[in-house]
């Protein structure tokens, strides 16, 4: 993800003033661009290649590192730009911190423009069908074996939106009970299988026929296209406040 974002930043015209990598070996990519093992030594560091001359940060890291970044970021009130999952739990801490300190933060599961547009698609096509009790509706996610979630966050958002649209569906399954299922239950499967980078389907079935749709990533490019719209998003707002990429696509799209 830092080699996508880099490249799509410098694509853009921005410049990467500082990179937080505690791993690399190197004290300066390519670009020009700092490294640290840090963000208080980003913050201290080289004039003009640090954290104090930053716009706004990107980051995708891990979920006990991103909490403690986003704390530490929004102390310094520097604007957040943030992929990384798995620290939801803690947003209500988040919210005080961002709020105490007057900063601001935008997050998302995921920033393919393809997913959140897929969101969309799958919403709507809930709302269609929920007349229609001929048709169940349940779907799949599958993604590497690597892959440390199951179900994914984007699918977990996913059943999320299309459960608002539906009266008949309550509640989500993930993991296949030892029964049938309730009429009021939407099942959602989770395959991890080889390098596969990401697939989210969902069907609407009845006796007659299918209804499905499908969002296939190809690569983590989509993610890197996503976090920098967002960022440069996040920078013209100049507004304090916890934000989502629903925000940004709402100045999008009619």
């Amino acid at each position: 993800m830092g080699r996508l974002l880099e490249s799509r930043l410098i694509e853009k015209g921005h410049e990467i003033t500082a990179v937080v990598e505690p791993f690399c070996k190197s004290k300066q990519l390519p670009s020009g661009a700092a490294v640290y093992a840090t963000l208080r030594d980003a913050l201290a560091g080289i004039e003009g290649k640090g954290l104090k001359d930053a716009d706004a940060v990107i980051e995708f890291t891990t979920p006990d590192a991103a909490y403690e970044n986003i704390l530490f970021l929004a102390g310094e009130k520097i604007p957040l730009i943030t992929g990384t999952t798995g620290w939801y739990d803690r947003m209500s801490e988040v919210e005080k911190a961002v709020a105490a300190s007057g900063s601001s933060l935008l997050w998302s599961p995921n920033f393919s423009l393809g997913v959140n547009i897929f969101y969309r698609i799958a919403a709507n096509a809930a709302k269609l069908i929920d007349p229609f009790e001929d048709y169940d509706v349940g779907g799949f996610e599958a993604h590497h074996n690597k892959k440390a979630d199951s179900p994914s966050g984007t699918a977990k958002i996913l059943v999320e939106r299309v459960l608002s649209q539906m009266t008949r569906k309550k509640k989500a399954v993930y993991r296949m009970p030892e029964r049938s299922l309730a009429g009021d239950e939407l099942h959602f499967a989770s395959l991890r299988l080889g390098s596969q980078p990401g697939i989210h389907s969902l069907a609407f079935d009845s006796a007659a026929d299918t209804i499905e749709i499908t969002h296939t990533a190809r690569s983590r490019e989509g993610l890197a296209s996503g976090a920098v719209l967002a960022a440069e998003w996040l920078v013209r707002k100049k507004q304090a406040g916890i934000f989502t990429f629903d925000d940004v696509l709402a100045d999008i799209l009619p």
